[in-house]
């Protein structure tokens, strides 16, 4: 069976604190880049996300980009802020994930996928053992991602149910 279920969900990337990831046993932080880091529609990220990319990095928490993107847009942004970049990542399926735990010779327990979409991100995440963490999407700007969006409710809301009784 499918697991579109995210093991946490939080407003933002920026929500993900070095402490947090720390506490959950994160040295590994996959990144989905488009409506994640930055909206579909902007190349350059705010302040406030490039404060929050520091933050991590000085911690010691290794990051990398993991997109299905083909475009240069995801790689050129990456170059900028000293970030390692998996494109044609092929999410959900496990290509990309593979490739990445590859290169930093980690194992999936203490690597977690961060992104906006249950049906790649969250899929492809809780496939590989890794921890799904689910955003909320920066920028609908456009039907069919607002159709999505509206398809991914009901495994969001199963998802904020579980956390808020793992809560109690």
């Amino acid at each position: 069976m499918l697991n579109l279920i995210p093991k946490l969900i939080v407003p933002s990337v920026c929500e993900l604190t070095p402490e947090l990831l720390k506490e959950k046993n994160i040295s590994l932080l996959l990144m989905d880049f488009d409506n994640t880091l930055l909206p579909y529609t902007e190349d350059t990220a705010d302040e406030t996300v490039l404060a929050w990319l520091t933050s991590v990095q000085e911690a010691g928490i290794r990051l990398c980009v993991l997109s299905n993107t083909k475009r240069d847009r995801a790689p050129a942004f990456c170059r900028a802020h000293g970030i390692d970049c998996i494109t044609h990542a092929r999410k959900p399926f496990q290509s990309g994930i593979r490739r990445c735990l590859s290169q930093y010779a980690a194992e999936g327990e203490v690597a977690a996928l961060v992104g906006d979409q249950i049906y790649t991100d969250v899929l492809c995440a809780n496939t590989a053992g890794l921890l799904s963490i689910l955003v909320t999407p920066l920028h609908l700007h456009n039907v069919w991602l607002k159709l999505r969006h509206v398809l991914e409710k009901p495994w969001i809301a199963i998802g904020k149910r579980r956390l808020r009784s793992a809560e109690t």
